[in-house]
């Protein structure tokens, strides 16, 4: 729609009427169609986009009030202005096509500037209705790509508590399950490669861990260089986490064990498992992170750093609640950096 022209669609019965009004219109610039009942401008309108309608009122089988009703009752195409036309004058025939939510009203014999003015204003309506709706749209998927993002970064609990209006987040969690892998060698392999390669490399890994992660029902929470954390039992509590996370332990443990480099290097994890309470909460204003603090991530952590290249080991925690179900070796004490000597066992497979 350029300018004060439009797409109208004429509806009357009278064929003289009709072709009068169509060609007043088509000398003013418009596109115009003409129906000559009721049924007919229905079908055309679900069929053809319009940016207006001029609706004669007495017809037969189904008169312009009852075009109104259908029209305004249809979701797609309740929104087109519709101009009602009558030889009838009077005051209840105005307002009841004003109620039904006709745009406007003329009358017959109607005078030609006043067509062309109430035309123009209801295009012209028509127009900025149809720049705010495609405001609206736009306005919509960027929320909708804001909101992919932000479930990107945190758990959709904390997105919606955030969305909320919370504006420090910060919970106890006295029973999770905290899980670090760490590709062994990796900085040795990484300079044997590209930007590009390294980059690619990586992105194939963990993009096999958060399809894992996402399997178990965990929460990834972080990346560090070629090192991957994440979390069960939190931030929405679960009494399963320390078999979800035994479960995507060996299931990384098989991934990577049929990997290779595009030089055919073979790749190998280490993995580290503890159990315990944590902190959790969000950091930051521009650039979000959700985090988690205590002496379970740091053990965690060290079960990693100082766990065996290839193996999973855990806790003597952890292996309490999976003992029954997974099968373990115990590797026995060892020093562990700011813990001192700690028992520990490796999670070999699942029983049966």
């Amino acid at each position: 729609m350029k300018g004060d022209e439009g797409s109208v669609l004429v509806v009357d019965d009278n064929e003289v009427n009709r072709d009068l009004l169509a060609r007043r219109l088509q000398r003013q610039g418009h596109t115009v169609s003409v129906a000559e009942d009721g049924f007919q401008a229905l079908e055309m309108m679900r069929s053809a986009p319009f940016d207006l309608v001029l609706l004669d009122i007495m017809m037969p089988q189904m008169n312009g009030y009852q075009v109104l009703e259908n029209l305004k009752a249809d979701e797609k195409l309740r929104y087109i202005p519709v101009i009602m036309i009558s030889a009838v004058d009077d005051i209840d025939s105005i307002v009841r096509c004003i109620e039904l939510g006709a745009e406007d009203y003329l009358s017959k014999p109607f005078n030609p500037v006043l067509l062309k003015a109430r035309i123009s204003a209801c295009l012209e309506k028509k127009r900025l209705r149809d720049q705010e709706q495609a405001y609206l749209r736009e306005l919509a998927q960027e929320q909708e790509k804001s909101e992919r993002l932000l479930l990107n970064i945190l758990p959709l609990a904390i997105a919606e508590r955030l969305k909320r209006g919370e504006t420090t987040i910060a919970d106890s969690f006295p029973d999770v399950t905290v899980m670090f892998a760490d590709l062994v060698g990796f900085t040795k392999l990484s300079t044997h490669l590209s930007p590009a390669q390294l980059v690619e490399l990586l992105n194939q890994i963990f993009s096999k861990f958060d399809e894992l992660a996402e399997r178990y029902g965990l929460e990834k929470i972080k990346t560090i260089g070629d090192a991957y954390m994440v979390v069960g039992g939190l931030p929405t509590p679960t009494t399963n986490h320390a078999e979800a996370i035994a479960e995507m332990a060996l299931d990384i443990q098989a991934t990577v064990a049929q990997m290779r480099t595009k030089g055919d290097q073979p790749l190998s994890i280490r993995i580290g498992i503890h159990t315990g309470p944590v902190e959790a909460g969000v950091i930051g204003i521009k650039k979000f992170t959700y985090d988690l603090w205590g002496d379970t991530v740091n053990t965690a952590s060290r079960m990693e750093s100082q766990g065996v290249p290839g193996g999973i080991q855990v806790t003597v925690a952890t292996y309490e609640r999976l003992r029954d179900q997974y099968v373990f070796e115990e590797r026995g004490m060892i020093p562990v950096k700011g813990k001192g000597d700690m028992m520990t066992y490796l999670l070999l497979g699942r029983k049966g």
